[in-house]
């Protein structure tokens, strides 16, 4: 994978290249720059992406043009994908160049005339761009915090807002200002958004692409279907034609076996896949993965995770890559994962994600989906579906009951205001007595909530989308493929189909307890009909409850009495030591109760991540 990099001050030119190289060097691959007095851009190219000079500008791009032909075509440029990218900003502008294209991209752009720096991101931030402001007025920007933290007056300071969310609120808060970083002196790009960094000091932000609502399809479930199953084969088929060396993550779910099968669809030959299992049962999806292997899988290629594992250092190997805590534990699987198929030889993994989201298909859907049919007035709808839903989805644990419906229902919509979805404070909060008392980034925060459509299954499906589990999981795919040079290739994320999705009524995504309605409906035929009508979910997680008990509790404890701890400064020792006794005891003793394995998690990649920035 390409990385980019950019640099404006008033500096001479042996000064701008030795700080754009000494950013660029944090990266593997192939060094180039280009650029003019007082502004130089970078890549250390590895795949796609590159430098292209124009005589408007110049761009460094990561990233790749999956409609290149048509554009080609289009401006009569038969070059790479930087030169044609380069040649749509200089006809349409920056902002409308990245409208057009069907991309997985980050961008810098210099225009020569204006001598501002132009930064882009593709709708759904599929590759990540930052950018800090320069002690003596310059500006610098690079693919990872890394590339900007090589400059000396660019601090590597936490943000204390992100060490509170981080550490206390889950991780699904920490990308809800899109536009901040980990770090204090670092802001990052949004997704769909162009940035221009202006001489003067200023910035400008504007927003080039979102979701609008164009109320539900009339069409017909089967109809909608077919139109459905056509662009998820077309997203792929795009995405097949720039990565013929590629393989596939499979899980046990829908999502990834949708994208698989697609690919064998359309290659007429089965594909390489990776999996994730695990030695303890909990979320080990090797019996339903099972059911996708005849016909669509040439080689399974497995990789086991035990149930006891060097926690620690798994943490800091993720630090390391990421220059930043990690949401949760399932990405330290995934980090093996791709370090298996680089081995391998592959250059690109496709994967499921976003398939959730599009398709209503975390549990934690059917509430809102419940708040539509009663914001309707469809009564005797919601009664059939509550009662589906509680037969198909209690749990000894989290307990499914109307009582528990309506309860979701009143915490998680607003009935006065059809379509208004509210933060989960409990979620939020569940770990507020660990926080020292009087903290202000906690008692002053309250989480943004877009409101676009008038369905609070949509806005909530679009909140994950673009600021809470999308986000932090595309940015775990893109960190893991730099590391390896396997860039992550996920079709269900292609604006088209993204568009075609939010204008599914919510009948077709969750129907008699049942959610991806309309996808089993596309994927019939294509997916092994075990996996199409499996209605159970296992969840795509990691056996981190059991790694934090035991000797890993007494890790833990040892921290809480660490000097990273009192240097956070954010924890209260006396309840911190007590959620790790607490989720000892749950798991030592198999109780029937939510552990605390997603608390400790952060927990601890907060005392290892205090250990790496004093390195």
């Amino acid at each position: 994978m390409t990385r980019i990099s950019a640099i404006s001050a008033p500096w001479n030119i042996d000064q701008l290249e030795h700080r754009l190289r000494s950013m660029l060097a944090t990266y593997p691959g192939m060094v180039e720059c280009d650029g003019s007095t007082g502004t130089l851009l970078g890549v250390a190219r590895r795949g796609h992406g590159g430098i292209a000079v124009h005589s408007r500008g110049v761009l460094a791009l990561d990233g790749v043009l999956f409609d290149l032909a048509t554009h080609q075509a289009d401006s009569g440029v038969q070059g790479d994908d930087a030169a044609v990218l380069a040649e749509l900003i200089a006809r349409y502008g920056f902002a409308e160049a990245l409208g057009r294209v069907n991309s997985d991209l980050a961008a810098v752009w210099f225009d020569r005339q204006s001598k501002s720096l132009w930064l882009g991101r593709d709708p759904f931030g599929m590759r990540p761009l930052y950018f800090a402001r320069l002690g003596d007025g310059g500006w610098a920007a690079s693919s990872q915090p890394r590339g900007l933290l090589t400059l000396d007056s660019v601090p590597n300071t936490p943000d204390r807002g992100f060490l509170v969310r981080y550490g206390s609120m889950h991780y699904r808060m920490i990308d809800n200002e899109p536009d901040r970083s980990p770090y204090e002196a670092i802001s990052q790009v949004p997704a769909a958004h162009a940035v221009e960094l202006l001489v003067s000091g200023g910035v400008s932000k504007r927003r080039y692409w979102s979701l609008e609502d164009k109320g539900d399809f009339q069409t017909s479930e089967a109809e909608l279907a077919e139109e459905y199953r056509s662009l998820l084969t077309d997203s792929v088929r795009i995405r097949l034609d720039r990565y013929p060396k590629r393989a596939f993550t499979l899980s046990g779910g829908m999502d990834s076996s949708s994208i698989l099968a697609s690919a064998v669809s359309i290659e007429k030959k089965s594909q390489i896949a990776f999996s994730t299992l695990y030695e303890d049962s909990t979320y080990d999806e090797r019996n339903e993965i099972s059911d996708m292997l005849q016909g669509n899988v040439s080689e399974w290629r497995q990789v086991m995770v035990p149930n006891s594992i060097d926690v620690v250092d798994g943490v800091d190997q993720l630090l390391r890559v990421h220059d930043e805590p990690v949401a949760t534990a399932t990405w330290l699987s995934h980090l093996r994962l791709c370090e298996e198929a680089s081995r391998s030889g592959f250059d690109a993994v496709f994967g499921g994600l976003g398939g959730d989201e599009l398709n209503a298909g975390e549990y934690e859907y059917f509430p809102l989906h419940f708040a539509d049919l009663r914001n309707g007035g469809r009564h005797s709808e919601l009664d059939l579906e509550v009662s589906a839903w509680v037969h198909h989805h209690d749990h000894a644990i989290f307990r499914k009951t109307p009582e528990v419906a309506r309860e979701l229902m009143e915490r998680l919509s607003d009935p006065a205001q059809p379509g208004v979805c509210l933060p989960d404070i409990p979620r939020m909060s569940r770990y507020l007595h660990v926080l020292r008392p009087g903290l202000s980034e906690y008692q002053n925060y309250s989480p943004e909530m877009e409101t676009i459509f008038n369905s609070c299954l949509k806005n909530r499906t679009w909140q994950d989308l673009s600021r809470e589990t999308t986000p932090c999981c595309i940015r775990a795919e893109d960190r893991h493929g730099s590391e390896y040079g396997l860039p992550p290739v996920l079709p269900f994320l292609d604006k088209r189909l993204v568009e075609f999705m939010f204008q599914v009524p919510g009948s077709m995504k969750i129907r008699d307890g049942v959610t991806k309605r309309l996808l089993r409906v596309a994927m019939e035929g294509v997916l092994p009909e075990a996996t199409r009508s499996r209605i159970k979910k296992t969840g795509w997680n990691a056996p981190a409850h059991l790694w934090f008990s035991g000797p890993g509790a007494d890790l833990l404890r040892d921290l809480v009495y660490s000097p990273e701890f009192d240097a956070l400064g954010i924890y209260d020792r006396r309840e911190v030591l007590k959620v790790i006794d607490d989720h000892d005891r749950i798991v030592s003793t198999r109780a029937a109760q939510d552990n605390h394995m997603m608390f400790l998690w952060p927990f601890l990649n907060l005392m290892r991540w205090q250990v790496a920035l004093k390195a």
